[in-house]
């Protein structure tokens, strides 16, 4: 990872909402990132089972860093999730988006949950409008 790729992955983590869910950004690298989040009693529902919205909140996370991980600002347009497979607490989740599509204004990536043994879990695609802003100001 170079300079800038460290400085863009240390910008991502400073997220507020990824540290109070307990994600964690793996791995970040040009159109691609990896997040992974241990279930607590934080994420799941009445039912006992994970939450829908702790699932998503890890599968965007991962889109969001995949998405801007080129140094420019990204914004999510539309996310789209499909939930295959419940989980409980303790399982850990893992969340890897990659780029499928990049174009000056706009990028596409699919995003895959799994869980420790590889079943997957949850799979979702996003679209993102590219700003023309940087991410990080020169000379930072």
């Amino acid at each position: 990872m170079d300079v800038v790729d460290e400085k863009i992955a240390e910008k991502i983590k400073e997220d507020a909402f990824s540290r109070l869910m307990g994600i964690k950004l793996i791995e970040i690298k040009p159109g691609y990132a990896r997040t992974a989040m241990k279930i607590g009693k934080h994420a799941v529902n009445f039912n006992g089972v994970t939450h829908g919205g702790a699932i998503f909140a890890l599968a965007d996370i991962a889109f969001g860093a995949a998405s801007n991980s080129r140094g420019q600002v990204a914004l999510a347009l539309n996310v789209n999730i499909s939930f295959l497979k419940a989980t409980q607490i303790g399982t850990t989740l893992v969340a890897t988006a990659e780029e499928i599509s990049l174009t000056s204004r706009t990028a596409l990536y699919r995003i895959n949950v799994l869980d420790g043994e590889n079943n997957l879990i949850a799979v979702a695609e996003g679209i993102v409008y590219r700003k023309k802003d940087l991410l990080l100001v020169p000379g930072t």
